[in-house]
């Protein structure tokens, strides 16, 4: 099992704007140290909490403080953006980091950026679907381009000037393209299934309960087998909330402060969920009643803690119940306390990781 970083970031509102995005590239910076393989940023433009505005500027600002750690949008919502913008973008980034980028797409979940956007009552998935398509597209045509759809038509025809190069769109370092990651946040997702039969891998999202996560493997399988091609774990991305301290008392008294950022990280999104009708995704069966559905059940599930022994045994029985995945995404938070956040980073990927590894290669031999 490899490590990631993923975060989409949520700041207590009255916290300075500049020490947020500090800390937020520092731990970015800090997981390239620590020998993680990839990090991953979400944006949102209307929420305060959220406030990497754009993970296209926020990862260009580390790029050059990197050195090996693949890094990837997490996502680029795509009906909020021009295909040529997102295009020409990405294929800028990917140079900037030599090929270390991995590009993540989605319909977008935040519904005040929708309506900002003006794409609120908008098929938002086939949106994304001729985004993409049309991203594709310009990557692999040839200017003065002819790519027309519902939402967005690109041609360079009336100004086109090939013996200056005007009119030419950039292409990324990756050939044919970056890889291409989409986050599952739906159980059951058939966007996983899409998402498998393009060569696309997917990312399960951290806010979801593990039987969830369970379902999205035999979407993927699905997918790959409609493609032909083999479906390997090692390709599958989860996202998981983690606290690792020395201390067991202090790591449970961190994670589970009502005012400490794990329960306020959960807060925000159980508020959001709630409020737009999605609150299955935090059930731990289809049928529970919702008002069962409580913010400490969602945090009792979906946060792990403790000492390093501890958690490496919670994460073993999380792979136990959801199957065998790839990459770890390590689910950042505020640093509410510095010194704590970055040692639970150590700790994961020093203490925790070697533990999980060699039990898997221990039941691996066995069976």
């Amino acid at each position: 099992m490899d490590l990631g970083f993923f975060t989409m970031p949520i700041h207590p509102l009255d916290k300075d704007w500049r020490q947020t995005l500090r800390e937020d590239r520092e731990a970015f910076i800090l997981a390239d140290e620590l020998g993680f393989v990839e990090g991953l940023s979400g944006e949102h433009v209307t929420d305060k909490a959220e406030n990497i505005t754009s993970c296209i500027t926020f990862l260009a600002w580390i790029a050059a403080a990197t050195k090996s750690i693949r890094l990837g949008t997490g996502t680029v919502n795509l009906p909020n953006t021009h295909p040529a913008t997102a295009a020409s973008q990405i294929a800028m980034l990917d140079h900037m980091l030599d090929g270390r980028f991995v590009f993540g797409i989605s319909p977008g979940g935040l519904l005040s950026d929708a309506e900002l956007y003006g794409n609120l009552d908008a098929n938002r998935n086939e949106m994304f679907l001729e985004c993409i398509n049309q991203i594709l597209a310009i990557w692999s045509g040839e200017p003065p381009y002819d790519i027309k759809g519902k939402y967005w038509s690109i041609s360079t025809a009336r100004t086109m000037m090939k013996d200056i190069g005007q009119g030419y769109l950039p292409r990324p370092l990756q050939r044919p393209h970056p890889p291409i990651v989409v986050t599952a946040v739906a159980p059951f997702s058939q966007g996983v299934t899409e998402a498998a039969a393009r060569g696309w891998e997917p990312i399960s999202a951290n806010f979801l309960m593990p039987a969830w996560v369970k379902s999205h493997w035999p979407k993927y399988v699905e997918g790959c087998s409609r493609a032909g091609r083999p479906a390997d774990p090692s390709n599958w991305r989860v996202a998981k909330s983690i606290f690792v301290c020395e201390d067991s008392a202090k790591a449970k008294a961190y994670a589970t402060d009502p005012n400490g950022p794990y329960v306020a990280y959960y807060r925000s999104l159980y508020t959001k969920l709630k409020k737009n009708g999605r609150i299955e995704l935090f059930k731990t069966h289809r049928d529970q009643p919702e008002h069962e559905v409580t913010l400490e059940q969602v945090c009792d599930k979906l946060v792990i803690y403790g000492t390093p022994d501890k958690v490496a045994d919670d994460i073993l029985a999380f792979r136990e119940t959801v199957g065998d995945f790839g990459t770890l995404l390590y689910a950042g938070k505020d640093w509410v306390d510095r010194d704590l956040g970055r040692d639970s980073m150590i700790l994961l990927a020093e203490k925790v990781l070697p533990k999980v590894n060699a039990a898997t290669r221990k039941a691996a031999a066995a069976e």
